[in-house]
């Protein structure tokens, strides 16, 4: 008998005394070890002798009871959550200690914040937002450990063990939860320098005659710019005098009168009051997008999870970037002009 199926036959001796505390718990635990055992819920099934869709509700009942998401689910995927595997790691040694993981498991959920928060995060907006604000967050919460990962690729919560994730718009996978923290305002910007040298240009098709900085997504991609043109959403990719992969080269860039860019407000409001840098094209403003925390369930969320979005959305939009609550048209803007020689 190898150590796999002496893990099962360990079951039914320790059933009774499970039972008599945790009565509706004991169909959810063999569940559980059996698709952490055998990868899936399908072949769980298959070992236990029942179907799929008894397995997974029998993991649902027990999560319900714990009060803690133990496995990350996708129509690709199935793997564990951190408490799923604090979870496994306590029954693996034998059912007698399953009443001991059921307490570990609640004092996840109620207990004092405790654990490692990791974290994803878009570069720039990472830099700029939410790396200053995690010094006050570990002040209040000593115990949860931050692991923080700046990244413009897309996020992958089970791969990557991801927590929590700071996106510019809202994700695609409908399975993901995202919440608007502040808007996302893309303006066209360009420095005193440029404007006073080049002009501004006051139409979308002037834009060919000027120098434009381009940003490259982590894809490869080039990232389009964004217009609202009667109504209606217009995007397009001009011809670059420059192209970096780094927000921050592209600010700089603009900076030094290299050209022009369409950047998200919360990178240039202070350089916008300080009138640093000038809006272009302010009648031609996109919609607002917003940026967004995202997790994978409002349900079941462990303390450290819950404390760090209510901490973050609080003393995010306590920012209030005036260039993102303020009507473009407000923002400093000199005439506009037709493009020198």
């Amino acid at each position: 008998m190898n150590a796999h199926d002496a893990m099962f036959d360990t079951l039914p001796t320790a059933a009774d005394s499970l039972a008599s505390s945790f009565a509706t718990s004991h169909a959810g635990v063999v569940a559980f070890i059996a698709v952490v055992a055998e990868g899936s819920f399908a072949k769980a099934g298959d070992r236990l002798g029942i179907g799929r869709s008894a397995v997974s509700r029998a993991v649902r009942k027990l999560e319900a009871q714990l009060e803690a998401r133990l496995f990350l689910r996708t129509t690709r995927r199935t793997a564990l959550t951190r408490e799923g595997e604090l979870f496994y790691e306590n029954c693996h040694p034998g059912v007698e200690r399953i009443v001991q993981a059921l307490e570990d498991m609640r004092e996840l959920r109620h207990g004092p914040p405790r654990g490692v928060l990791r974290i994803s995060a878009n570069v720039g907006f990472g830099r700029k937002v939410v790396a200053p604000l995690l010094g006050g967050f570990q002040a209040r919460y000593p115990d949860i450990a931050i692991d923080l990962l700046l990244d413009d690729g897309p996020t992958d919560f089970i791969a990557d063990r991801i927590d929590v994730s700071f996106r510019n718009g809202r994700m695609e996978d409908s399975q993901v939860i995202a919440k608007q923290l502040i808007s996302m305002q893309m303006l066209l910007c360009a420095s005193p320098a440029y404007a006073q040298h080049h002009g501004l240009p006051r139409s979308l098709d002037d834009l060919a005659d000027h120098r434009c900085i381009n940003f490259r997504l982590a894809s490869g991609r080039l990232a389009e710019w964004s217009f609202k043109v009667d109504g209606h959403t217009k995007k397009l990719v001009p011809r670059a005098a420059a192209t970096f992969n780094d927000d921050d080269l592209v600010l700089q860039a603009v900076l030094e009168g290299r050209g022009i860019a369409q950047m998200a407000g919360y990178q240039v409001g202070d350089l916008l009051r300080a009138g640093r840098l000038v809006v272009c094209l302010p009648q031609h403003a996109p919609d607002d997008h917003g940026h967004h925390i995202c997790y994978l369930s409002r349900q079941q969320l462990p303390a450290r999870v819950r404390v760090f979005i209510d901490h973050m959305t609080v003393h995010t939009r306590a920012l209030d970037p005036p260039c993102l609550t303020s009507p473009v048209s407000t923002i400093h803007q000199p005439p506009t002009a037709s493009r020198r020689p």
